[in-house]
Parts: structure tokens; C-alpha cells; sequence
């Protein structure tokens, strides 16, 4: 397949895993190493920048050079697409670029893959430029300028009367303990949906957070009022005869008492937001307003 017509494919093999493909056989090859150490979302983030950049650069893997990479950059950046967009320059206020923090963590992805190739022997060199060589190289190397610039931003975050009036707008105990999991917890998303019944430490005021970003594991102390709020979802919403050990499920309709997914959970928190007037009140604020909440 030639790299202008790559396409990202997912399915699931015998074993239930997820097999990513996007029919350049370097490129499936390095998303099937991925596959047994990363991810799913990870592997599929990989698979989709990898195909970005081939299509722009418009060539197999073993014949990119470093001049392709920088231009694969000003393409981003420009907001431009295929092979033509090698030679082009960005013109200053330009639309229909990427971020620089894309265009970085595409980079990471890229260098990431042509490591693996040098690795196995299939490319002498990485092509990705490490930065921008200075004149101060000879006495600190690796100190040069970087490919891309990105402005390093705070988090927002939400202040206290905004944290109240979005638990005033949520509807059900079990909506204010997800919130309260993030707000008072710092706990993702996934994290939150992820939570099984065995992983809610009462006694000891703290969550076991069994598969967290990357799959790392963590143990969180969490604020007395999370758990009051899980133990009112527990005792007066959550369905007896629910099949899962998931603490979260669906309160109502042909899924009640099976796991909450992410889309009933954003739909909670959509129309939460809507009701309390705070567009801004994303599971990515919430998770760092917990900086500034209290613990005890």
C-alpha cells in the first residue's frame, strides 16, 4: 500500500486484544510492538499520527531523511497536506495549522517508530533531528534549540463557588461522587469509570486506582466527603442486582446496572454544565482543581 493511501484499521483478535493496522508493513509492525506495552488509546493516538505523517511526507519508511521531518513540521504548522507541502512556508497568521504541542507529540510518535526500525536493523539513522544545533553544541551537547516551541500553560482550574455550582447542577449521589473522585481526588476520567468496589478504601480515606494512565497503579488519599457521597449513591441509586463490581453503573434504561461508559459519563457532565452556566467545567479542569481543594 503506497503511504498517500494509508488508512488506520482496528479489530480484535482470537484473544480479545486490539490490532491496529494501517497498511504500511513497518509501520504494523512497530503498532504491533506497541500493542503488548501500551494502550489501547495509545496505540490507536500512534497509529493515527503515523499515518499523518506519511501521507504528508509520501514515502516508506526507510528512504525518510531529516529534510522530510522539518518539512513535515512548517506542513503542520501551515496547515497544509501532502507531498506539495514539503517545500511550503507558513505564512505568519496563517489558519488551519496544527498546535505546537501536536506537532510535538507527532514527533515523539515519529521518533519513537524510527528508533524501533534502527533497533531492529531495518534504518541506519534516526531521521528525526534531536534540535537545532547552537554554538555552544561543543561544550553542551544536546542542548540545542528544539524542532518546535510550545508555550508551557497552567492548567485551568475552577474555583470553589464554580465546584459548588456544578455539584448543585448534578442530579444523582452517583454524579456528584464521580465529580467528587476528580474534583477532591484528582482521578481521570478513565480512572473514575474504572473504580471496582474492592478499590474503595473506607477506613483508610483512599482509592486504589488499579489501571491509571499508562497502566501505572496508584494508591490516592481522597477527602471524607468522596466517600460520603459513594456511600448515599450505594445505599439509595446504584441497582442491587447490578453484574459488575464496577462501583459506577447506568441508573436507568436497557443498560441499568452495567458499567457507566465514557459517553454517559460526559453526558452527565454536559448537562451539568449547562445548567450551572460553566462551559469550561472539563474532566481535565476538574482533575487539577483538586490542587487546590482540601483533602481532609
Amino acid at each position: 500500500m503506497d503511504a498517500a493511501d494509508a488508512c488506520v484499521v482496528s479489530s480484535r483478535d482470537g484473544r480479545g486484544g486490539l490490532v491496529v493496522r494501517i497498511g504500511i508493513p513497518l509501520v504494523d509492525v512497530y503498532l504491533e510492538f506497541l500493542g503488548g506495552r501500551c494502550r489501547p488509546n495509545t496505540v490507536l493516538a500512534a497509529a493515527f499520527d503515523l499515518k499523518v505523517f506519511f501521507e504528508v511526507v509520501a514515502r516508506p519508511p526507510d528512504q525518510v531523511q531529516p529534510a522530510d521531518v522539518l518539512g513535515f513540521i512548517t506542513a503542520q504548522r501551515a496547515g497544509r497536506s501532502g507531498s506539495r507541502a514539503l517545500h511550503a512556508v507558513a505564512v505568519p497568521g496563517g489558519h488551519g495549522g496544527v498546535s505546537a504541542a501536536t506537532v510535538r507529540r507527532r514527533l515523539s510518535i515519529v521518533s519513537g517508530f524510527f528508533a524501533f526500525l534502527q533497533a531492529r536493523g531495518d534504518v541506519t539513522a534516526n531521521p528525526v533531528p534531536r534540535g537545532l544545533p547552537t554554538r555552544r553544541e561543543r561544550s553542551r551537547p544536546g542542548q540545542g534549540v528544539p524542532l518546535v516551541r510550545a508555550a508551557r500553560r497552567l492548567p485551568r482550574i475552577l474555583s470553589p463557588a464554580e465546584v459548588d455550582a456544578l455539584m448543585a447542577a448534578l442530579r444523582t449521589y452517583r454524579d456528584r461522587a464521580m465529580v467528587a473522585a476528580m474534583v477532591l481526588g484528582g482521578l481521570r476520567r478513565c480512572e473514575v469509570l474504572g473504580l471496582r468496589l474492592e478499590d474503595l478504601r473506607v477506613a483508610e480515606r483512599r482509592v486504589f486506582v488499579a489501571e491509571g494512565k499508562a497502566g501505572r497503579q496508584r494508591l490516592i488519599p481522597v477527602s471524607g466527603r468522596f466517600f460520603a457521597a459513594v456511600a448515599a449513591y450505594l445505599d439509595a441509586e446504584r441497582p442491587p442486582g447490578a453484574g459488575t463490581d464496577r462501583v459506577f453503573v447506568v441508573l436507568k434504561g436497557p443498560r441499568r446496572g452495567q458499567p457507566l461508559s465514557a459517553t454517559g459519563m460526559d453526558e452527565v457532565l454536559s448537562g451539568a454544565r449547562r445548567r450551572a452556566g460553566l462551559d469550561h467545567a472539563t474532566c481535565h479542569e476538574l482533575r487539577h482543581t483538586c490542587l487546590t481543594r482540601p483533602t481532609s
